[in-house]
C-alpha cells in the first residue's frame, strides 16, 4: 500500500509539479490521519457560508475537499481557481468543499465575503477534519471517490481549472 501511495505521488507531482507554494499548519501530529485508499468516516460539517452537513451527505459523487485558512496566502492565492472550477460545466460530475482550519470562523467568514465565495465551506471545530485529512501543510486539496475513500492527497496551491489539473481530476474520478 506504501508503494502504491508512493507512486501516486510522484504522479501527481510529475503532473502538477512539485514546487507549488504552501504553509505550514502549526499543529501537532495525531495518529488518525486516513491514507490514500482508506474510507474517510463521516464527520460532522458546521457551515460557514451555508447550511451545516456530514460528510456523507456528499457520498455516491467524487468530492474534491480544499483544507484552507484566511491566515495562509496560498491558500488565498488558489481560492479563485475553485471557484471557476466549481463554475465550469466539467464540475457537474463532483462535489467541491472548502474547510477552514481557522480558529475563529468570523475570520474564515471574512475572507470568504471578501474573496465572493460560492463553493460550500464549513469551520473545522477542534482540528478534527484537519487531522483526519494530514493537513499538516497548507492548502491542502483532498480527492475522495464516491464511496468514499481517499483517491489523493495535493499539498500546495494549484490552479484548479487548469488543463493539468483538469485531467488529474478526470484521472482520478474515472470521468
Amino acid at each position: 500500500m506504501a508503494r502504491v501511495a508512493l507512486n501516486a505521488r510522484l504522479w501527481l507531482c510529475v503532473v502538477l509539479g512539485c514546487w507549488a507554494p504552501i504553509s505550514v499548519a502549526n499543529t501537532p501530529p495525531v495518529d488518525i490521519e486516513f491514507q490514500i485508499g482508506q474510507k474517510l468516516p463521516d464527520a460532522a460539517l458546521r457551515g460557514i457560508n451555508g447550511p451545516s452537513r456530514h460528510l456523507r451527505d456528499f457520498r455516491g459523487k467524487p468530492l474534491l475537499i480544499n483544507v484552507w485558512a484566511s491566515w495562509c496566502g496560498p491558500c488565498k492565492q488558489e481560492m479563485a481557481s475553485l471557484e471557476r472550477l466549481a463554475w465550469n460545466e466539467f464540475a457537474q460530475h463532483f462535489n467541491i468543499i472548502g474547510i477552514s482550519t481557522d480558529d475563529h470562523p468570523q475570520q474564515a467568514k471574512q475572507w470568504l465575503a471578501q474573496s465572493h465565495g460560492t463553493i460550500s465551506h464549513f469551520i473545522d471545530e477542534g482540528l478534527r477534519l484537519e487531522h483526519m485529512l494530514g493537513a499538516s501543510r497548507l492548502p491542502l486539496t483532498v480527492l475522495v471517490g464516491a464511496d468514499g475513500r481517499i483517491l489523493g492527497k495535493i499539498y500546495g496551491a494549484r490552479e484548479w481549472d487548469s488543463p493539468q489539473a483538469m485531467a488529474l481530476l478526470h484521472a482520478q474520478f474515472v470521468l
